[in-house]
């Protein structure tokens, strides 16, 4: 009903200047109605409603967070603030310095090192020469270990600095409970973070047009720069594709993180979440049912 006049009013100005009622902004029975931003009202951003019929969903990982993207709402969480092994996910960090930092089209002397680097891979080639943008396919689709230390390598000169800038680049995103020890996630030994700090950190790396194209694709192939050798990179994640709107966003799993995932998820509304669950014993199942969970029980 305030708002209603404040705007009854605001309309008659416009049309009216001389229009009687805009005298009453002088009058003390308006006064504390008028003290309402008026602008704030109409530019407020509206935060998801909770259905009181919901409760919450059962999942297990050990952690996790479900956040609102538009009014950063915290929709659920559990234990979102303790400090665990996130696996591949810390890519994302690596993936959002190089955006900042680096142009697309750069192009990438690969290492003895980062040729050499286990588990996940898109089989790199000692010397071969290839795209910034070919490299973070394999590092955000594939979870590719050796694309993630040719990034760092070719950004700072060697991983070690490149670990520096991530730990700057966290604390600058005040991400309290996160420290990186890789650039890759290979290896968990003092490199961890929270569901919270993560759904930060995906926020950050999705706002980047390149990665929402990048992360709804299940497969690609890039080249080096001279044609002579092909990549083919697929998904990690078993979620592109479903019933749910499922748009990334980045997957990790080792024997201390257990099965990780962070999602960017849209329901028929156009509104988007971010899901994070670290420790997970069945992380897509769970992701579904927290996902789907979320778009039930809340209005927008």
């Amino acid at each position: 009903m305030i708002i209603s006049s404040i705007l009854s009013l605001y309309v008659a100005s416009i049309i009216n200047p001389d229009f009687e009622a805009v005298t009453s902004y002088k009058n003390a029975a308006f006064a504390s109605v008028l003290d309402i931003d008026l602008g704030n009202i109409l530019s407020s951003k509206s935060e998801p409603i909770k259905k009181s019929t919901y409760i919450s969903p059962i999942i297990y990982p050990k952690s996790a967070i479900a956040i609102d993207n538009e009014s950063k709402s915290v929709l659920f969480e559990k234990n979102a603030d303790e400090k665990l092994p996130i696996a591949s996910i810390t890519k994302l960090m690596t993936i959002l310095i190089i955006l900042d930092e680096n142009d697309l089209s750069d192009t990438v002397t690969i290492s003895s090192n980062a040729a050499s680097t286990g588990g996940s891979t898109m089989f790199l080639h000692i010397g071969e020469k290839i795209a910034v943008e070919n490299l973070i396919y394999g590092a955000l689709i594939g979870s590719s270990n050796d694309a993630a230390v040719a990034l760092a390598e070719y950004n700072a000169g060697s991983t070690s600095a490149f670990i520096d800038k991530m730990n700057k680049k966290a604390k600058s995103l005040n991400l309290t409970n996160t420290h990186f020890s890789t650039a890759s996630g290979l290896g968990d030994a003092n490199n961890y973070s929270s569901a919270r700090d993560l759904s930060i950190l995906a926020q950050q790396v999705y706002a980047n047009k390149f990665i929402k194209h990048a992360a709804e694709l299940k497969e690609i192939e890039v080249l080096s720069v001279d044609g002579s050798i092909t990549h083919k990179i697929k998904t990690t994640n078993e979620l592109l594709g479903g019933y749910l709107n499922v748009k990334g966003l980045k997957t990790g799993t080792t024997d201390a993180a257990g099965q990780c995932l962070v999602t960017i998820a849209e329901n028929d509304e156009g509104h988007e979440i971010t899901t994070v669950l670290l420790n997970s014993q069945n992380r897509f199942t769970e992701a579904k049912v927290l996902i789907d969970w979320v778009f039930r029980a809340f209005s927008w």
